[in-house]
């Protein structure tokens, strides 16, 4: 898989947000060892970008 780059142009969103949260998921995955990153030939942060865009995973800004 490679990076959703399609997606990242049509988002309308904060592209600094969306950007934290596939770094922090992919962070996630890796830490994990989920067994689906071998199935998309170890790319993770493409993983976890497509997982956002996709709304496989949500993801929230804290507010402290």
């Amino acid at each position: 898989m490679i990076f959703p780059l399609e997606e990242l142009i049509k988002f309308k969103d904060n592209v600094y947000e969306i950007t934290t949260a596939a770094s922090r998921r992919a962070f996630q995955l890796s830490t994990i060892k989920d067994p689906v990153i071998e199935e998309n030939d170890g790319k993770v942060v493409s993983l976890a970008a497509s997982q956002l865009f996709k709304k496989q995973v949500l993801y929230r800004i804290e507010q402290n």
